[in-house]
């Protein structure tokens, strides 16, 4: 079956040569646009292409205002402080997750607590979750919600839109309010993903996109946060810029902050690349189609959008029935120069996580053992 896949997906995209998980599409005004910031002189920090492009995103993705920063982790990391994470707190996310989720919690000083996922979205499960909070967790005096296990505060969820498929962001959002914990989405591979026909990153307090390489928009290293709350934007810049005070010539800053701003280059290519996107979206949801109806004639079986929302198929999955069957398609394909990749190993199976809390599991150690990510590149 793998060796039909294999030609399958050589067909598909009309190669024998290798071909990539995902790879950039530079065809429209890339090159244009960063050659007029070289000649502008303004390539760090400040220039009108930042501007730009925080404006394009807050409208594509209908949020008010959108800040930009040098990558998903970055963006995720403020995100978080601006949501009262602090050291000896604790969020609550998934398990099944790329490690930044969980490296940002710890550049705050808080422990994750890692929670099982839905098979149907592969992001945090609702019904996980409040069944943690149900058995482990409080409402205190002070109106918040502590883990009774540890003693610590939860300060903030963080659910993650794994490879594009929104989460029950409602049930979630619900669950949160009920307990006075705030929510903040992990969106780093859901741009052009919608919920209940809004797209994701409308719903929690604050929102992280990532524009890595390998991206469905690129703008080489930067990500982004989203907010509708207009204080929260103010205060993401000034901590992203260093905190420096507004003067025309002296350097006055008034608090400990981050280096964390996207410098114009990585904009102007990001806003070329963001008037390519609907474009790319259209023909991803082709490519997903094509692989579920293969699937379908073939015995394999693969995501599909959940209901109520519609998917960006960053990263079309394949799920095998089995560790065994998993590892025979990764050797297959990628010895045909087929480019698949099982799902990031399990945070709570890594080493430098084993002190933290898990769930059972259940689910997240299911997918792993299945779950093939296949080439989703733009045709």
């Amino acid at each position: 079956m793998f060796d039909d896949f294999v030609s399958f997906v050589q067909d598909m995209y009309e190669t024998s040569e290798f071909i990539a998980l995902h790879a950039p599409k530079f065809n429209g005004n890339e090159k244009k646009y960063v050659l007029e910031a070289i000649d502008s002189t303004f390539v760090s920090s400040a220039g009108g292409f930042v501007d730009e492009f925080e404006k394009k995103i807050a409208e594509f993705t209908g949020v008010k205002y959108a800040v930009a920063m040098v990558n998903g982790t970055s963006a995720l990391h403020i995100s978080l402080l601006l949501s009262g994470v602090k050291k000896n707190t604790e969020v609550i996310t998934q398990s099944l997750t790329f490690v930044a989720t969980c490296n940002a919690i710890k550049y705050c000083g808080a422990n994750p607590v890692f929670i099982d996922v839905s098979k149907e979205t592969l992001g945090l499960s609702p019904e996980s979750l409040k069944l943690f909070l149900e058995e482990f967790c409080e409402i205190r005096e002070d109106s918040y919600c502590w883990n009774k296990l540890t003693n610590k505060k939860i300060s903030a969820c963080l659910p993650m839109h794994t490879f594009g498929f929104p989460v029950q962001l409602n049930e979630i959002k619900k669950i949160c309010e009920l307990n006075n914990i705030e929510l903040i989405e992990d969106m780093a591979e859901s741009l052009g993903s919608f919920y209940n026909g809004e797209h994701t990153g409308n719903i929690g307090k604050l929102s992280a996109l990532s524009f890595n390489g390998n991206k469905v928009l690129t703008s080489g290293g930067g990500g982004m946060i989203l907010t509708n709350d207009e204080a929260l934007a103010i205060r993401a810049k000034h901590l992203s810029t260093t905190a420096k005070t507004d003067h025309q010539w002296f350097f006055n800053h008034d608090e400990i902050a981050y280096n964390y701003r996207m410098p114009n280059l990585n904009a102007a290519l990001g806003l070329a690349q963001l008037e390519a996107l609907p474009g790319k979206l259209k023909s991803k949801r082709i490519i997903a189609k094509k692989y579920q109806t293969w699937g379908l004639d073939n015995g394999l079986k693969f995501m599909s959008e959940p209901t109520n929302t519609k998917s960006n198929y960053w990263l079309n999955a394949a799920l095998t029935d089995n560790k065994e069957q998993r590892d025979l398609m990764l050797k297959v394909t990628n010895e045909s120069n087929v480019m698949t990749r099982p799902s990031w190993t399990p945070m709570h199976q890594l080493k430098m996580n084993s002190n933290y809390y898990k769930d059972q599991m259940i689910n997240t150690d299911w997918l792993y053992e299945r779950l093939v990510n296949v080439p989703s590149s733009p045709l």
